[in-house]
């Protein structure tokens, strides 16, 4: 029987309430403080809280993002996918944040060979230019959105050009992200739910015709390498590269923007922070990694128990259970951080859970790293005197977490 801390706090853990989508690390902190790994029954999954528990399920073998390589649905005790959602399960099929070894490993292998630092290292003189444009058009108004004028046109331009995809064709990407990514949420809706999977068909079919116009029309775009890669005699294939295209604009961007949203939105909320960064005391490319930790913007993150004898903080996990590792609950833990709810931008901790661990970690976050560089150092100088003009109100959503909006003026 679960303790009674444990039954009250799995009892404030409501992801309904619009109080806990609005500040959930409360909540998060009294899971973390009653036990290592809890059984959450509306979701059907365990609950990993904290930090050295969360960091080692992300690297443990036993467990996977997928089941479907070594298991079927019925040997997994799970029900057939709903035939509703099949293009959004198409357009994940080849995504590598949802395959495991052997495909996982040949696809990240051709993909870093496109990938390079040297490709991404070259991008920063465009963004530098783009987010100087960006704020200069900001200048002209009393107030802006630092999400919609700044933090969302600022970073699908960086995606853009990386996978050489016209500019002209932004708002469309956007669309689709914005729709696509709710089908992660816990509580989201079969409206929802067909939004995600209208994007996910629309996103794939543009993709397909971009790969096409690359191989009559190759360019230095990422996809363009992507078709040409080649690894031991492999190659990617079509799908294989819409699906790498598609996770690189949708994780790369919504982290980005939503980084962006809730790390300002911290650092105005802490007036002496913002100022050290303003003056120079403390470097922008320090203060994000405090950014990213202190709110993060993916909050949970979930694998599947493959093999026998996972225990994770005392506790035994059975072969076809899911766990979910609560990210943000993982990086305000005290045993790790000192005073982990305090905001201090010169922690400049990099071990935070924000861009995952073991072969699912991140590979687009020293992209990332430098957009969310470039893009603070840009608004530091040049609007060293910023502050919010209306309190902000966060999504309802939990496992992707940021802000409606960030009304701002200079």
């Amino acid at each position: 029987m679960p303790s009674q801390t444990v039954i009250d706090a799995v009892s404030g853990f409501d992801l309904t309430d619009p109080a806990v989508l609005q500040d959930p690390y409360p909540a998060l902190a009294a899971l973390r403080e009653a036990a290592p790994v809890i059984w959450y029954e509306p979701s059907h999954q365990w609950l990993v809280t904290r930090h050295r528990d969360v960091h080692a399920a992300l690297r443990d073998r036993r467990m996977g993002r997928s089941y479907e390589h070594r298991y079927t649905h019925a040997e997994f005790g799970r029900p057939e996918p709903d035939p509703r959602w099949d293009a959004f399960r198409r357009h994940e099929r080849w995504n590598l944040l949802s395959l495991e070894p052997p495909d996982h490993t040949r696809i990240r292998s051709l993909i870093s060979r496109a990938f390079t630092p040297v490709s991404i290292t070259s991008l920063r003189p465009s963004m530098e230019a783009t987010a100087a444009r960006l704020l200069a058009s900001a200048r002209e108004r009393d107030t802006f959105d630092l999400l919609a004028d700044y933090a969302q046109p600022y970073s699908v331009a960086v995606i853009c050009e990386l996978l050489g995809i016209p500019a002209s064709e932004q708002h469309r990407l956007l669309k689709w992200s914005h729709d696509i990514v709710k089908m992660y949420e816990l509580t989201g809706s079969d409206a929802q739910r067909a939004g995600a999977s209208q994007a996910a068909e629309e996103f794939m079919e543009f993709v397909r015709s971009h790969i096409t116009r690359c191989r009559s029309q190759p360019d230095d775009g990422l996809v363009s390498r992507l078709v040409t890669a080649h690894d031991d005699g492999h190659q990617l294939t079509d799908d294989e590269i819409v699906c790498t295209v598609i996770v690189l604009l949708n994780a790369g961007h919504e982290a980005t923007v939503n980084t962006m949203g809730n790390g300002v939105n911290a650092l105005l909320s802490h007036p002496d922070e913002w100022r050290r960064v303003v003056n120079g005391s403390v470097r922008a490319a320090t203060a994000v990694e405090e950014l990213l930790r202190f709110d993060a913007p993916l909050q949970l993150f979930e694998r599947w128990v493959l093999d026998e004898g996972v225990v994770i903080g005392g506790q035994a996990i059975p072969v076809g259970a899911e766990i979910a590792m609560l990210f943000g609950s993982a990086n305000r833990d005290p045993r790790k951080w000192e005073r982990p709810d305090e905001f201090r931008v010169d922690r400049g901790d990099a071990s935070h859970i924000v861009f995952g661990g073991g072969i699912h970690f991140c590979i687009g976050a020293p992209l990332a790293r430098m957009e969310l560089d470039v893009a603070l150092t840009a608004l530091v100088s040049t609007f060293p005197n910023l502050h919010v003009v209306a309190k902000p109100q966060f999504h309802d959503a939990f496992v992707i977490r940021g802000l409606t909006a960030l009304e701002v003026r200079a």
